[in-house]
Protein backbone atom coordinates (compact mmCIF):
# COMPACT_ATOMS: atom_id res chain seq x y z
CA UNK A 1 0.00 0.00 0.00
CA UNK A 2 1.31 3.44 -0.98
CA UNK A 3 0.25 6.38 1.18
CA UNK A 4 -0.12 9.48 -1.02
CA UNK A 5 -0.34 13.16 -0.12
CA UNK A 6 -2.24 14.79 -2.99
CA UNK A 7 -2.38 18.59 -3.20
CA UNK A 8 -3.81 21.18 -5.58
CA UNK A 9 -4.85 24.81 -6.08
CA UNK A 10 -5.05 26.15 -2.52
CA UNK A 11 -2.17 26.68 -0.09
CA UNK A 12 -2.73 25.43 3.46
CA UNK A 13 -0.93 27.66 6.00
CA UNK A 14 -0.61 24.77 8.46
CA UNK A 15 0.59 22.22 5.88
CA UNK A 16 4.22 22.37 7.01
CA UNK A 17 3.30 21.40 10.58
CA UNK A 18 0.66 18.89 9.44
CA UNK A 19 2.98 17.19 6.93
CA UNK A 20 5.38 16.05 9.61
CA UNK A 21 2.74 13.70 10.99
CA UNK A 22 1.27 12.35 7.75
CA UNK A 23 3.83 9.56 7.17
CA UNK A 24 3.32 9.45 3.41
CA UNK A 25 5.31 7.64 0.71
CA UNK A 26 4.58 9.94 -2.23
CA UNK A 27 3.47 13.50 -3.04
CA UNK A 28 1.27 14.16 -6.10
CA UNK A 29 0.47 17.76 -7.06
CA UNK A 30 -2.34 18.55 -9.50
CA UNK A 31 -1.41 22.14 -10.31
CA UNK A 32 -1.90 25.81 -9.43
CA UNK A 33 0.30 25.81 -6.36
CA UNK A 34 3.44 27.97 -5.98
CA UNK A 35 6.54 25.97 -6.71
CA UNK A 36 8.15 27.18 -3.52
CA UNK A 37 5.23 25.77 -1.54
CA UNK A 38 5.62 22.38 -3.26
CA UNK A 39 9.37 22.40 -2.78
CA UNK A 40 8.94 23.06 0.94
CA UNK A 41 6.58 20.09 1.22
CA UNK A 42 8.93 17.90 -0.80
CA UNK A 43 11.97 18.87 1.26
CA UNK A 44 10.11 18.33 4.51
CA UNK A 45 8.80 14.89 3.62
CA UNK A 46 11.81 13.63 1.69
CA UNK A 47 9.73 11.26 -0.47
CA UNK A 48 9.27 10.96 -4.25
CA UNK A 49 7.04 13.62 -5.78
CA UNK A 50 5.40 14.38 -9.13
CA UNK A 51 3.21 17.12 -10.61
CA UNK A 52 1.14 18.30 -13.52
CA UNK A 53 0.75 22.04 -14.19
CA UNK A 54 -2.45 23.98 -13.69
CA UNK A 55 -3.69 26.90 -15.75
CA UNK A 56 -2.17 29.42 -13.33
CA UNK A 57 1.29 27.82 -13.32
CA UNK A 58 4.22 29.31 -15.23
CA UNK A 59 5.69 27.63 -18.27
CA UNK A 60 7.05 24.13 -17.67
CA UNK A 61 9.20 21.73 -19.67
CA UNK A 62 12.94 21.46 -20.29
CA UNK A 63 13.71 21.19 -16.61
CA UNK A 64 11.26 23.91 -15.54
CA UNK A 65 9.11 22.96 -12.58
CA UNK A 66 9.22 22.61 -8.81
CA UNK A 67 12.58 21.25 -7.67
CA UNK A 68 12.51 17.55 -6.88
CA UNK A 69 9.17 16.89 -8.63
CA UNK A 70 8.84 14.59 -11.65
CA UNK A 71 6.98 16.36 -14.48
CA UNK A 72 4.08 14.19 -15.69
CA UNK A 73 2.27 16.42 -18.18
CA UNK A 74 1.60 14.08 -21.10
CA UNK A 75 3.79 11.38 -19.56
CA UNK A 76 3.58 8.18 -17.56
CA UNK A 77 6.20 7.19 -15.00
CA UNK A 78 6.86 5.04 -11.96
CA UNK A 79 6.94 7.31 -8.93
CA UNK A 80 7.08 6.19 -5.32
CA UNK A 81 5.80 2.70 -6.03
CA UNK A 82 2.89 3.72 -8.27
CA UNK A 83 2.47 3.98 -12.02
CA UNK A 84 1.14 7.50 -12.65
CA UNK A 85 -0.06 9.06 -15.91
CA UNK A 86 -0.50 12.81 -16.08
CA UNK A 87 -2.19 15.51 -18.12
CA UNK A 88 -1.99 19.13 -17.06
CA UNK A 89 -3.88 22.27 -17.96
CA UNK A 90 -7.53 23.05 -18.50
CA UNK A 91 -9.92 23.97 -21.30
CA UNK A 92 -8.97 27.24 -22.99
CA UNK A 93 -10.91 30.25 -21.75
CA UNK A 94 -8.59 33.28 -21.87
CA UNK A 95 -5.45 32.19 -23.69
CA UNK A 96 -3.28 31.74 -20.61
CA UNK A 97 -0.52 29.21 -20.06
CA UNK A 98 -1.50 25.51 -20.02
CA UNK A 99 -4.88 26.13 -21.64
CA UNK A 100 -5.99 24.09 -24.63
CA UNK A 101 -9.09 23.70 -26.77
CA UNK A 102 -10.99 20.44 -26.52
CA UNK A 103 -9.50 19.42 -29.86
CA UNK A 104 -5.98 20.11 -28.58
CA UNK A 105 -6.75 18.05 -25.48
CA UNK A 106 -7.88 15.24 -27.78
CA UNK A 107 -4.44 15.19 -29.37
CA UNK A 108 -2.67 15.43 -26.03
CA UNK A 109 -4.74 12.57 -24.63
CA UNK A 110 -3.99 10.39 -27.66
CA UNK A 111 -0.27 11.03 -27.21
CA UNK A 112 -0.51 10.07 -23.54
CA UNK A 113 -2.33 6.85 -24.40
CA UNK A 114 0.33 5.99 -26.98
CA UNK A 115 3.02 6.42 -24.33
CA UNK A 116 1.15 4.10 -21.96
CA UNK A 117 0.49 1.48 -24.66
CA UNK A 118 4.17 1.24 -25.51
CA UNK A 119 4.95 -0.18 -22.09
CA UNK A 120 1.82 -2.34 -21.69
CA UNK A 121 1.72 -1.90 -17.93
CA UNK A 122 -1.25 -0.97 -15.74
CA UNK A 123 -1.63 2.59 -14.51
CA UNK A 124 -2.52 3.14 -10.85
CA UNK A 125 -3.29 6.87 -10.91
CA UNK A 126 -4.39 9.36 -13.53
CA UNK A 127 -3.26 12.80 -12.31
CA UNK A 128 -4.80 15.80 -14.07
CA UNK A 129 -5.45 19.42 -13.28
CA UNK A 130 -9.02 19.53 -14.58
CA UNK A 131 -11.72 16.83 -14.29
CA UNK A 132 -13.48 15.08 -17.17
CA UNK A 133 -16.31 16.89 -18.90
CA UNK A 134 -19.53 16.38 -16.93
CA UNK A 135 -17.83 14.71 -13.97
CA UNK A 136 -17.22 17.27 -11.26
CA UNK A 137 -16.70 20.32 -13.47
CA UNK A 138 -18.68 23.56 -13.56
CA UNK A 139 -20.72 25.27 -16.31
CA UNK A 140 -18.66 28.48 -16.46
CA UNK A 141 -16.08 28.72 -19.28
CA UNK A 142 -13.08 28.63 -16.92
CA UNK A 143 -14.11 25.37 -15.26
CA UNK A 144 -15.46 23.17 -18.04
CA UNK A 145 -14.05 19.64 -17.91
CA UNK A 146 -11.93 17.91 -20.53
CA UNK A 147 -13.91 15.64 -22.84
CA UNK A 148 -10.86 13.57 -23.87
CA UNK A 149 -10.42 12.29 -20.32
CA UNK A 150 -13.38 9.94 -20.82
CA UNK A 151 -11.39 7.99 -23.43
CA UNK A 152 -8.32 8.03 -21.18
CA UNK A 153 -10.30 6.62 -18.25
CA UNK A 154 -11.98 3.99 -20.42
CA UNK A 155 -8.66 2.67 -21.68
CA UNK A 156 -6.42 3.01 -18.62
CA UNK A 157 -8.98 2.15 -15.93
CA UNK A 158 -6.75 3.36 -13.09
CA UNK A 159 -7.92 2.79 -9.55
CA UNK A 160 -7.77 6.57 -8.93
CA UNK A 161 -8.18 9.75 -10.96
CA UNK A 162 -6.99 12.72 -8.92
CA UNK A 163 -7.61 16.32 -10.02
CA UNK A 164 -7.96 19.89 -8.84
CA UNK A 165 -9.16 23.06 -10.64
CA UNK A 166 -12.72 23.00 -9.23
CA UNK A 167 -12.55 24.85 -5.92
CA UNK A 168 -14.75 23.38 -3.19
CA UNK A 169 -14.74 26.61 -1.12
CA UNK A 170 -14.48 24.75 2.16
CA UNK A 171 -16.91 21.97 1.26
CA UNK A 172 -15.55 18.61 0.20
CA UNK A 173 -16.68 17.57 -3.26
CA UNK A 174 -18.16 14.06 -3.51
CA UNK A 175 -16.21 11.29 -5.19
CA UNK A 176 -17.38 10.05 -8.57
CA UNK A 177 -16.95 6.58 -10.04
CA UNK A 178 -16.34 5.40 -13.60
CA UNK A 179 -15.95 1.65 -13.84
CA UNK A 180 -13.14 0.67 -11.45
CA UNK A 181 -11.93 4.27 -11.10
CA UNK A 182 -12.63 6.61 -8.20
CA UNK A 183 -12.44 10.27 -9.22
CA UNK A 184 -11.53 12.68 -6.43
CA UNK A 185 -11.20 16.44 -6.21
CA UNK A 186 -8.16 16.74 -3.95
CA UNK A 187 -8.30 20.52 -3.24
CA UNK A 188 -6.65 21.60 -1.00
CA UNK A 189 -5.13 18.27 0.11
CA UNK A 190 -5.97 14.63 0.68
CA UNK A 191 -4.13 11.61 2.04
CA UNK A 192 -5.07 8.50 0.08
CA UNK A 193 -3.85 4.91 0.44
CA UNK A 194 -3.46 3.25 -2.96
CA UNK A 195 -2.77 -0.40 -3.66
CA UNK A 196 -0.44 -0.71 -6.68
CA UNK A 197 -1.90 -2.74 -9.53
CA UNK A 198 1.27 -4.83 -9.65
CA UNK A 199 0.64 -5.95 -6.07
CA UNK A 200 -2.92 -6.95 -6.96
CA UNK A 201 -1.73 -8.93 -9.99
CA UNK A 202 0.91 -10.73 -7.92
CA UNK A 203 -1.60 -11.56 -5.20
CA UNK A 204 -4.13 -12.96 -7.67
CA UNK A 205 -1.47 -15.07 -9.35
CA UNK A 206 0.02 -16.50 -6.19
Amino acid sequence: MVRVLAVADEEVPTMESRARNLHVDLVLAAGDLPWGYLETIGDLLGVPAAFVPGNHDPRTGRGLGPRGFVALDGRVADVGGLRVAGLGGCVRYNGGEHQYTQRQHDRRARDLLKAVRRERRPVDVLLTHAPPLGLGDEPDPAHIGISALHEVLAELQPSWHLHGHIHPYGMRKPDRHVGPTTLRNIIPWQVIEIEPATAVVMASGS
